[in-house]
């Protein structure tokens, strides 16, 4: 079948540009492939910097795609919520009975091709918990996680490894763990244990 039609969405060539010249002007290298798959989630980790969402998607780009991410809707309203939008945020409604966890899944099964970007972390500072909700939005959605990440230490970044929920959460993290042992922070002190808080699959990303 043609990767193509297979790949997720595609950037335009003006945010192509923007990130094969920031590498080039940075030193950094975009590491890994793209999956062959129209939908998956994303994990978006170590997060300890205001510059690791612009790294992440400037990188994407110059791979030639771009990521999903939500925010509450309140922040894409004028004049601000185009500029958001086009830089792939999909607005949740926290009001609604629905939690963040089934609106996403919902969002990812009536897409034809996205990719949705989550850090597990919920914040740049030293946090002691991983949110859970990345996992069980995968799961329910019947999606891939690929491992994106941003190594400082050795200034290069994209996407590791994918792991496709088996529903043994126990065994699935400690895969997770092992990949993220070895990648550098831009503030380590701030890049915690990957430990999990237990919680239940209906509790909301945060």
């Amino acid at each position: 079948m043609n990767k193509l039609l297979l790949a997720p969405l595609l950037v335009n060539k003006l945010q192509s540009f923007i990130g094969l010249c920031f590498l080039k002007l940075t030193g950094w290298e975009a590491v890994g492939n793209v999956p062959d798959t129209p939908k998956f989630v994303m994990l978006l980790a170590p997060h300890t910097s205001n510059w690791d969402l612009f790294y992440i998607l400037v990188i994407l780009y110059s791979f030639g795609i771009k990521f999903s991410w939500f925010g509450k809707k309140e922040i894409f309203r004028w004049p601000v919520g185009g500029f958001f939008k086009w830089l792939g945020g999909i607005p949740i409604n926290r009001g609604l009975r629905k939690n963040i966890v089934q609106q996403t899944v919902e969002i990812i099964q009536a897409r034809e091709q996205i990719i949705v970007g989550i850090s597990p972390e919920g914040t740049r500072s030293n946090t002691k918990y991983w949110k859970t909700g990345f996992y069980y939005i995968a799961n329910q959605a019947q999606v891939p996680i690929v491992f994106a990440f941003l190594d400082y230490g050795r200034k290069i970044g994209g996407l590791g490894p994918s792991l496709t929920p088996t529903g043994d959460f126990e065994e699935d993290m400690k895969t997770i763990r092992h990949f993220y042992s070895g990648i550098t922070a831009r503030h380590p002190q701030n890049f915690g244990n990957i430990t999990i808080k237990p919680r239940l699959p209906s509790e909301e990303l945060g």
